[in-house]
């Protein structure tokens, strides 16, 4: 008898308890896709004179509308997707560094409750630019006519990695004097040559020992293999156009010239095969240059110290 009442005991326990269970709810509400999305987009110094901006290429954007919980935009529709977090007020500018007048499509998205729901909205901007890198900057890079330039594998930090936003430095790595030696020469062994010609620049790659860099999609490099870790590869090398082009990581003037060499194409690349052409100079003085870029994994920077030959 005794064990037969522990049993309806323990039976009716079981049956509590899924009755509990079976009587909890949960309910995210109404799910509202954002509505009435607005993306208001103002050149900076557009005037009745300068109908395409002041030739700093700034442009700042708002994007307003109802039942959105978070905001982000794409600066232009022409490259990779590339959606940023719209910071309070869902307000930011953005600095267009391609020399001359272009048009670019903005895209702005709305995320409604969860993230689950989302409304697009797209406006286009013609922007002039024009940027006159320092003439100080010019003579130290290339000579007024050329100049060739190494990784200084003779100086710590010569190679380092960071995250890409802000300007921290490189706190994640930071290679010690020769330390790619062993495994791969071919990161000293490379040379760059930039050359000033006429009114625009071109950067010649020479890798008598192939192209220090990563396979597949984390290098643009023709020929690269599709696998292999990182390493030197046989490379041919390559030349091609550069740009001085205003930065826009962010980094205060303070620790950059606010100068970036922009390469034109894929075979061309200094120091590292990264995936972004944009090198920022940090610093430069007649045998030294200091470099950032972003790397080849997203959110990487890295950084890179050259010496004049």
């Amino acid at each position: 008898m005794k064990n037969i009442f522990k049993t309806m005991l323990g039976a009716g326990a079981i049956m509590l308890a899924f009755s509990s269970c079976k009587n909890d709810s949960y309910q995210m509400g109404e799910i509202t896709a954002p509505s009435d999305l607005v993306l208001t987009a103002t050149v900076v110094g557009k005037d009745a004179t300068h109908p395409n901006g002041d030739s700093t290429g700034n442009v700042k954007i708002t994007l307003t509308g109802k039942n959105g919980i978070s905001y982000r935009v794409d600066w232009d529709a022409s490259n990779a997707e590339d959606f940023e977090v719209l910071p309070a007020g869902n307000t930011a500018t953005h600095r267009y560094t391609k020399n001359g007048l272009f048009t670019y499509t903005i895209t702005g998205k709305a995320y409604g409750k969860g993230g689950l729901v989302t409304s697009t909205v797209t406006q286009t901007v013609t922007v002039y630019t024009k940027f006159e890198p320092s003439p100080a900057l010019v003579t130290n890079l290339t000579n007024d006519a050329d100049k060739t330039w190494n990784v200084d594998k003779s100086v710590a930090g010569h190679m380092g990695v960071g995250p890409w936003s802000g300007s921290s430095g490189p706190d994640w790595w930071s290679a010690g004097v020769n330390e790619k030696v062993a495994c791969c020469n071919c990161f000293y062994t490379a040379s760059y040559k930039f050359s000033k010609v006429g009114t625009g620049y071109t950067l010649q790659v020479t890798t008598p020992d192939g192209a220090f860099t990563k396979t597949g999609s984390l290098t643009t490099l023709p020929g690269i293999p599709a696998t292999g870790g990182e390493a030197c590869y046989t490379y041919g090398g390559g030349t091609s156009a550069f740009e001085l082009t205003p930065a826009s990581s962010g980094i205060a003037a303070s620790n950059s010239t606010q100068t970036v060499i922009k390469l034109a194409g894929t075979s061309t690349f200094i120091g590292y095969g990264a995936v972004l052409k944009d090198y920022e100079i940090l610093n430069i003085t007649p045998t030294t240059m200091y470099l950032r870029v972003q790397g080849t994994e997203t959110g990487n920077a890295w950084y890179l110290k050259l010496k004049a030959q």
